[in-house]
């Protein structure tokens, strides 16, 4: 690498220490204060939770829909944060004895992320305070870990990128701009998308820094990697929907039609797949840096696994 793309380089990751310095929060003081959530209000906005789909259900119902989905958002946050940090800890290596200005943004980068599962462990213990017992997280945190960090590591930073720019899209499409929501719930998310900004930077740096030692071969077994990932994301939300209906349907006082309840189920794991996988992948952002990557063949390989999903 010549000296000035190096230099620039450089300066990125500082940028993004300097803006971790300038928007630093924390928990209590900053985000719960004191504060429980609002069980009268909803989590997650209609724009992610897609409750407008199912018209059946009265305003009380869609509201609660809406938290069960919203604890499931954050639950999710906090379980894929786990991989995340453990990924970056390890691409920090490539840089303890090099740039450590981009060390110090990526030991920043892990332990912010300590905090957000810190933080999303916090808002389950809130949410199971004001809503009914019996809801459950499907998928194991260590499990899935463990399935995602087998795979090499350019698929898991496409993953962790993927991730990371949604997290911008929600907060800034749907979720800032519903004044309808539980005025903690949406703290927890805007704290959240201040330092995700600068984790998404720091993905794309250390993606495009991992595929510059990539061949022609290793580039497409990294492809592969990325669409078993999608897959794999794809089961775990099949489980949490499942999960998430069940629980749904045994609180809600009224019955509902055996058409009724295969319709919110089957809006629950559509909501679930345009949360974490449609949203992100229409993003232009993550489009960009990936086709900038793979090749078209590459690209369209992705388009076709992607497909049944969309």
């Amino acid at each position: 690498m010549s000296a000035m793309p190096q230099i620039a380089t450089t300066d990125r990751y500082a940028r993004t220490i300097a803006a971790s310095k300038r928007i630093r929060w924390d928990i209590d003081a900053d985000v719960i204060r004191g504060r429980k959530l609002d069980v009268g209000q909803k989590f997650l906005p209609d724009g992610l939770s897609l409750v407008d789909e199912l018209p059946f259900l009265s305003a009380a119902e869609g509201r609660f829909m809406s938290q069960v989905q919203g604890r499931t958002y954050a639950n999710l946050f906090g379980l894929v944060e786990r991989f995340i940090n453990a990924k970056i800890l390890e691409v920090s290596r490539d840089h303890w004895f090099g740039d450590q200005v981009a060390l110090e943004a990526l030991v920043r980068f892990s332990e912010e992320e300590l905090k957000h599962q810190e933080l999303f462990r916090r808002v389950e213990a809130l949410a199971a305070e004001g809503m009914p017992p019996g809801y459950r997280v499907a998928p194991d945190p260590n499990d899935v870990a463990r399935v995602v960090l087998g795979k090499s590591t350019w698929a898991v930073l496409a993953l962790t990128s993927h991730i990371e720019i949604f997290t911008q899209v929600h907060y800034r499409k749907s979720i800032e701009v519903d004044g309808d929501l539980s005025p903690l719930w949406k703290d927890v998310f805007l704290h959240h998308w201040k330092e995700e900004s600068q984790h998404a930077i720091l993905d794309e740096l250390e993606w495009v820094r991992e595929d510059a030692k990539l061949d022609p071969e290793a580039r497409d077994r990294a492809v592969t990697d990325l669409i078993d990932l999608v897959v794999a994301v794809d089961s775990l939300l099949q489980a949490q929907a499942e999960a998430d209906g069940d629980y749904f349907l045994a609180v809600r006082e009224r019955g509902f039609s055996v058409d009724e309840q295969r319709a919110i189920r089957a809006a629950i794991l559509k909501a679930y797949r345009w949360q974490y996988i449609v949203s992100g992948v229409q993003d232009g952002r993550f489009l960009g840096i990936l086709t900038s990557l793979i090749t078209a063949a590459q690209t369209e390989r992705i388009t076709n696994a992607l497909a049944p999903l969309m």
